[in-house]
């Protein structure tokens, strides 16, 4: 190896390995740092791509983080430099994390082709950082590798284990049902999160991590292994030395992102009963990538078995899926039915079939057997009809099973504010039999499309006993959410999809096993009411990012990626800056 590294042609030279002006400038600005003359000559420049942020909790412990991939990139040969991008937390930023995602890919992208890099690893965790990573990553094809920052221990709370986000949801309904106490409510805080690290459900950051992993842009075990685990800190190490060969390598971000390793995503999230956001996530990264992947792609998942029993689907926990065998027993699974590509090329140079063909299983209740799922038909279910006729999305591991065919008195909410106010009106004219229709809340309605698609129910229908009603909206869902929801209706109501038409008392039929969402109102009628609303329309005036993304952004079934933005530019070599 040592002799292959010597010839191997290295971006970075075009800085650094000049014996004019130019390269004066750069070693000697880079110097002022105390990096030595050999550091300059001829050792890859690894970046490493970090989105800590103490406003970001999932990702507060990623310093110490990078010091271990530091570490791992020195003992390979190489030398790493470590540089922020945006931080887009799930659990503080407004409106949404998703309205920022598209910056900080582009964040990403530019400072990866800016900078005199080779090559790049991903420090990701909360939810969009994982797909905004890699969209800018895509973007640039340089070697890339994702590292993880794993998912917090399980939460504790009154004697047993609580998921993170999930006992949100529940405690909440719970207390607007008059079931506990506001005292107990708020008692749940402090046992949610009781580590560093993100959801410890399968929630979208977990989910993601999987997905990561299961396209082959980390190394094996990289999704579940707990934040605080040493063993945590030995993958960035060693994700780190795997870093500085895959330059040598020349393998690029493309040789691993087909259209084959995205087939084994979706499988692999139909396998975990994984978020509905991933749908919008892969899109968005394949078509950085150049990779043709549609919507009707995810149909690819239905008929996998939903094998990983974790919460909000099931019963455990991230700690008990690292402890059962992670992510290579899910996909060794996979593989023993034959929904795994297995050739696919990962960034450890083996295919994703050798990696885990001896994955083991220490716990068949954690990750069910093929013979035993937590759900036999697991996967995103894609609904057309004339409510969507882009499409929309629902997760039959989180629903009802006695909703998922189900008609309906659609009872209207026009935006998230009319929401809250209306839903907890006591005249409120609904029951458990209706359909709750939320508009306005997609990529340009809210705006970025935020993750309010699992209104809770009106208090009415709580105290009831109640637990689950179908929801539809063009807004998100948390994946540590659950319930009968329909997400993602496309087109959305600001841009006068069908969703925009819908009034009190229509009546709705949702047929999941057909792939069926359908709106019992005449075509000419919905259409008489779409030109209304366009006459009535008044057009909000906005500045700034909020304007460029109303304008740009595409819609859920496209990956609400910015239209400006799809596509692979590639890193070549910018000119000069002085």
């Amino acid at each position: 190896m040592a002799s292959d590294k010597k010839k191997t042609v290295l971006r970075s030279a075009n800085w650094f390995g000049t014996r004019d002006k130019n390269g004066f400038m750069y070693r000697s600005w880079m110097k002022n740092q105390g990096i030595p003359d050999h550091h300059f000559e001829g050792k890859p420049v690894i970046g490493i791509c970090n989105t800590w942020s103490e406003l970001t909790p999932c990702n507060a412990h990623f310093r110490k983080i990078a010091e271990h991939v530091k570490k791992g990139v020195i003992e390979a040969g190489g030398v790493p430099v470590e540089f922020p991008v945006f931080s887009n937390g799930e659990s503080n930023l407004r409106p949404t994390a998703m309205f920022t995602r598209n910056l900080a890919s582009m964040d990403t992208e530019e400072a990866i082709r800016g900078n005199p890099i080779d090559a790049v690893v991903l420090l990701v965790g909360c939810d969009k950082t994982t797909p905004a990573l890699l969209m800018g990553a895509a973007s640039c094809n340089l070697p890339t590798i994702v590292v993880t920052g794993g998912p917090m221990l399980n939460g504790k709370h009154k004697g047993k284990d609580v998921g993170s986000g999930t006992l949100v949801w529940q405690a909440h309904e719970e207390y607007k049902a008059g079931n506990i106490s506001l005292h107990e409510f708020l008692s749940a805080e402090a046992s949610m999160s009781r580590s560093a690290g993100t959801c410890n459900t399968m929630g979208t950051a977990s989910t993601m991590a999987c997905m990561a992993e299961s396209l082959g842009t980390s190394l094996p075990h990289n999704a579940a292994i707990p934040a605080v685990d040493s063993r945590r800190y030995v993958l960035a190490h060693l994700s780190g030395m795997r870093i500085v060969d895959m330059v040598h390598e020349d393998l690029t971000l493309s040789k691993v992102l087909t259209k084959e390793a995205f087939i084994n995503a979706i499988r692999t999230n139909a396998a975990i009963g994984g978020s509905t956001n991933a749908v919008i996530h892969l899109k968005a990264i394949a078509g950085r990538m150049g990779v043709d992947l549609e919507l009707d792609d995810w149909n690819e998942g239905r008929g996998v078995p939903t094998l990983v029993n974790l919460q909000p689907s099931g019963k455990y926990l991230m700690e008990e899926f690292y402890y059962a065998g992670g992510l290579p027993a899910v996909l060794k699974r996979l593989g023993e039915s034959g929904a795994l590509n297995k050739d696919c090329l990962t960034v450890n140079g083996k295919t994703i079939g050798e990696n885990v063909e001896d994955a083991p299983c220490y716990d068949d209740d954690v990750i069910r057997t093929l013979d035993n799922p937590l759900v036999e038909n697991g996967g995103i279910c894609v609904l057309r009809g004339n409510l969507a006729p882009r499409g929309a999305v629902l997760k039959p591991s989180a629903a009802t099973p006695e909703l998922m065919n189900h008609r309906g008195r659609a009872v209207v909410f026009e935006n998230f504010e009319h929401y809250k106010s209306r839903v907890v009106d006591p005249d409120l004219d609904i029951d458990e039999t209706c359909v709750m229709v939320l508009k306005n809340c997609g990529p340009k309605g809210y705006p970025g499309m935020a993750e309010v698609g699992n209104m809770g129910l009106p208090p009415k229908v709580l105290k009831k006993g109640v637990k689950d009603m179908v929801r539809i909206s063009d807004a998100r869902m948390s994946g540590t959410a659950f319930g009968t929801v329909v997400l993602h209706t496309a087109p959305e109501a600001m841009e006068f999809g069908p969703l925009a038409a819908v009034q009190d008392g229509d009546m709705i039929h949702l047929d999941a096993e057909n792939g069926v969402l359908h709106l019992d109102v005449p075509d000419e009628e919905i259409a008489a009411r779409l030109e209304k609303l366009k006459a009535n329309q008044v057009i909000a005036s906005t500045s700034g990012y909020e304007a460029m993304y109303r304008n740009h952004v595409m819609q859920a079934d496209e990956g609400c990626d910015f239209d400006f933005m799809v596509g692979c530019r590639g890193a070549e070599v910018p000119p000069h800056s002085h």
